[in-house]
């Protein structure tokens, strides 16, 4: 008897809390006067039994890395999970009121800002790939026994996104991972595809093998029980297709369309709906307390200093190889470190990395925008995630890209075959947009080595720098320019070439370097001086070497990169140095490419030492 009054003390709470959810999310709604009430109102009894039956945190300790992790994919039901958090006492209720506003952290949609968000959400399907990379980390990295729960919407699951996740879940053997979906049937503009066809649903997740469970997604004892069958689930992730209603609990609103991202105006009819809430309310003095999990002590090894390049100058070398060495060379050091590709690892050589440390290393097959959010996730537990694929497949996952630079992760992204310069595979396969895809991107360090020793020292220094970094590897060898003594950093530059009596200053990177120097020999036989600086960090900029050096050359500038014109690092030094009245030129690529050799590439798309000899020429008669 004592154990059914417990059970019926338990639902009592649980039907409480989600209506005391409810009534926070129309009320922080309301008094902002935007937000999506109607579909935290669906979730609620979802949320209300994960964080107060389910779950198992530390209150005080929202980042403890023993913790079960919530990710709410469905970003815009964001007021509920500030509304969970203030329930278990995290912070005060009244908080919820300033929800949208700019003092404060309670914003639209969830960011890392607040210390109980671990990745920033709202862009639609990418929750699932993040929880896939929390997973993992708990699984087979830390091995602490942590669940991952992620609640998706049910007009979110059309995304491609979703069945990239749910298929490397199934991979990976996830049964740490727990889905829940959200069916409420109203999209935002019209009813979702499936509306509230279940048997669908659970076909189309049981084909891609993940234990389905069908559940009420109002009834608190049938979530209950369906999430103890989750966590019994062996090999497999499970996902709960919950069926709900939108607006639930609030008369006018409920299965109502229309009232998406719309909030009740506040007044007599939030008022009413509050009332209602109210009305529903039972009496209870039972409290349950929140489930912590059980200590955990990381066995992870110290960080030790990483070995030199093993170059000297004169090697023949591609950066996309020295890439690959240089990761096992810090993985040795490192043990946070982890790498992940897309099925292209034999050519972006961290197949070095996978025989070397095939547990810290994911292969996530042709599914780019998984491979993104999955790292985000790592990097949410303190890994430190190098992803890497071919430069032109990253604008798959831009959007991902997007997200983890609004959620300030610390991946690391490393873009390869780029340029003209990798020949015959054609525009299909050549990054030249990379660059500025990258830099867009607030605080996105941009890095462009051009020989082997210098890709090491900015793999170590990428590792070293909290946010996030792309590298950009190129495919052809190059002569290897720099000792292994020779030191590079994020914001820096090399003067490769100067003299006192400089005309011109040639600003290059990685490929187009080489003929840079090239075009110096040439022009020097001529009787003409340049100054050539290999510029290996695009952003952030070496400004005052660009400023010092174009004052030595009479004010002129002219770069030259295998990339588009646009927004690459012609527009990068540019930016830097136009408010000095000094002149820059550049140097791309200015159409679509086609398949050749790489040498008659970079000579027949005006970026080889020929037309850098003929623009010097040009600008200095």
């Amino acid at each position: 008897m004592a154990g059914s009054n417990r059970s019926s003390d338990l639902l009592t709470f649980l039907r409480n809390t989600a209506t005391r959810l409810r009534i926070e999310s129309v009320r922080a709604t309301s008094e902002a006067g935007s937000g999506h009430p109607s579909s935290c109102c669906s979730a609620a009894d979802i949320v209300a039994v994960l964080f107060f039956s389910v779950m198992r945190y530390d209150l005080h300790n929202p980042k403890a890395p023993q913790n079960d992790r919530f990710v709410l994919s469905k970003g815009h039901a964001a007021p509920l999970l500030y509304a969970a958090w203030a329930e278990a006492g995290l912070f005060p209720t009244d908080d919820l009121l300033k929800l949208r506003t700019l003092e404060s952290d309670l914003e639209g949609h969830p960011t890392p800002r607040l210390p109980f968000v671990d990745v920033a959400t709202g862009s639609l399907g990418q929750g699932l790939a993040m929880g896939v990379g929390l997973a993992l980390n708990a699984k087979r990295l830390e091995k602490n026994g942590a669940r991952i729960y992620v609640l998706m919407g049910d007009g979110e699951s059309v995304e491609g996104s979703v069945w990239e996740a749910v298929e490397l879940a199934r991979h990976f053997k996830l049964d740490n991972l727990c889905a829940i979906v959200d069916v409420n049937r109203l999209g935002q503009s019209d009813p979702t595809m499936l509306q509230y066809d279940m048997q669908a649903y659970k076909a189309r997740w049981r084909g891609f093998g993940w234990n389905t469970v069908l559940v009420d997604g109002h009834n608190h004892k049938a979530l209950l029980t369906a999430f103890e069958k989750a966590a019994r689930t062996k090999n497999v992730p499970t996902v709960l297709l919950a069926k709900t209603i939108k607006g639930k609990g609030v008369s006018f609103m409920e299965d109502h369309p229309g009232w998406h991202g719309k909030p009740i105006p506040k007044g007599p009819e939030s008022q009413q709906a509050i009332n209602e809430l109210t009305r529903l309310l039972k009496p209870t003095d039972f409290v349950p307390k929140i489930n912590t999990p059980p200590s955990f002590v990381s066995s992870q090894k110290p960080t030790m200093p990483m070995a030199p390049p093993p170059y000297k100058p004169g090697d023949m070398i591609a950066t996309r190889e020295a890439f690959g060495t240089a990761l096992v060379a810090l993985g040795d050091a490192n043990p946070s470190v982890v790498a992940l590709d897309a099925d292209v690892k034999n050519s972006t050589y961290t197949d070095k990395f996978a025989k070397k440390f095939p547990d810290r290393f994911f292969e996530n097959f042709i599914a780019e925008q998984n491979m993104v959010g999955t790292a985000v996730g790592l990097a949410a537990c303190g890994k430190i995630p190098f992803v890497s694929t071919f430069a032109a497949f990253f604008t798959r996952a831009y959007d991902f890209i997007r997200m983890a630079a609004i959620s300030e992760s610390n991946i690391k992204l490393v873009g390869t075959h780029v340029g003209v310069s990798i020949g015959e595979d054609g525009p299909s396969q050549m990054g030249l947009e990379d660059l500025a895809m990258m830099a867009a991107q607030p605080n996105m360090t941009v890095l462009y080595p051009a020989d082997g020793a210098a890709t090491h020292r900015l793999v170590e220094a990428a590792a070293h720098h909290k946010g996030m970094v792309y590298i950009r590897a190129s495919r052809p060898k190059t002569p290897v320019l720099y000792g292994p003594e020779e030191t590079f950093h994020i914001g820096g530059s090399k003067v490769l070439r100067q003299s006192s009596s400089d005309s011109l200053t040639i600003v290059a990177a990685g490929i187009t370097l080489f003929e840079a120097l090239k075009a110096h020999d040439e022009l020097r036989t001529g009787g003409i001086m340049v100054r050539v600086i290999d510029l290996y960090s695009i952003t952030p900029i070496d400004r005052t070497t660009l400023l010092d050096s174009a004052r030595a050359t009479q004010n002129r500038i002219l770069t030259v990169e295998d990339h588009y014109a646009h927004g690459g690092l012609g527009d990068a030094v540019l930016d830097a140095v136009s408010t000095e009245g000094i002149k820059v030129h550049k140097l791309a690529v200015r159409q679509i490419p086609h398949s050749g050799k790489p040498e008659e590439l970079i000579d027949h798309y005006g970026i080889g030492a020929r037309a850098i000899v003929e623009a010097v020429h040009h600008i200095v008669k």
